[in-house]
């Protein structure tokens, strides 16, 4: 019988706590469960850019994406927090917790590959423009050999952005469609994408309008309902069910059980035949 894998990808947005998610994470190794953790950290790199006189600024696309405009200093602050503070914190955390956890970003050993973006179009002021000294990207290749030589050692792998372009640059890419493509690569019965938003909401404002299943309303209309950074969580959504994953759940990574609420049910749930 093969042993479950599951993606758990824990958002880097304000007011989001980690121990509650990291103690189910320890219940669920010692259970036999084996857990590929991703996590993010945009609100600490914001934090921290303003600190260090480089505040943040965000591109939103004709489509409606929304990314980080990233040139190099940005870029190095953004390792200071993502490769630095999260991920060694989160490290930390789950080994007291008793778990051989292993903190990797996504260049170490080149385990996401990806191509760097020759041009972006954003919206400024009302007119489209075009930026091509932009260092993101998106990832079309995870080393899964390494995943593998850790989960099949018991170990948890915890990993983070930047990835590795296929030219040797680094570069920042979206946390979940990087926890998509790992998913997908892993061949993981499930992705949880946890933030601090419950799911998809009908409206952004009202906690109550979540949108239980995707089969309830179609596709179509969830990505209509998708504002912001969300549009980036449903498409990361769509891109690991078509890559082979059962179910995903955008849900809450807060309460004290978030994983186990998540693959309950509650949040925004994807499923094979409904994408």
């Amino acid at each position: 019988m093969t042993t479950p894998l599951l993606v758990v990808k824990i958002g880097g947005g304000e007011g989001i706590h980690l121990g509650p998610v990291l103690r189910e994470i320890a219940e669920m190794i010692r259970s036999g469960t084996r857990i590929v953790l991703v996590h993010g950290g945009s609100h600490e790199t914001n934090v921290l850019s303003e600190r260090l006189g480089h505040p943040p600024r965000f591109l939103t696309s004709p489509s409606g994406h929304t990314s980080r405009r990233t040139d190099r200093a940005t870029l190095d602050i953004f390792n200071m927090v993502y490769c630095g503070k999260i991920n060694t914190t989160i490290v930390e955390q789950l080994r007291g917790l008793g778990v051989d956890a292993v903190g990797l970003s996504g260049i170490d050993g080149g385990l996401w590959r990806g191509k760097r973006k020759d041009a972006i179009r954003a919206i400024e002021d009302g007119r489209t423009v075009i930026i091509r000294d932009d260092l993101t990207g998106t990832v079309d290749a995870v080393d899964t050999r390494l995943l593998r030589l850790l989960l099949d050692d018991a170990r948890v792998p915890v990993l983070s952005p930047p990835a590795i372009s296929h030219d040797g640059v680094a570069m920042n890419v979206d946390a979940d469609r990087a926890a998509a493509k790992t998913a997908a690569a892993l061949g993981a019965h499930e992705l949880l994408l946890l933030s601090n938003v419950p799911g998809v909401l009908r409206d952004p404002r009202d906690p109550a309008s979540l949108i239980p299943t995707v089969s309830s309303i179609g596709i179509d209309s969830v990505r209509k309902a998708a504002q912001g950074r969300m549009m980036n969580k449903v498409l990361a959504a769509e891109e690991a069910i078509l890559g082979g994953v059962a179910r995903v759940v955008i849900g809450s990574a807060n309460g004290e059980t978030p994983i186990a609420s998540a693959r309950s049910g509650s949040g925004t749930v994807f499923e094979g035949a409904c994408a």
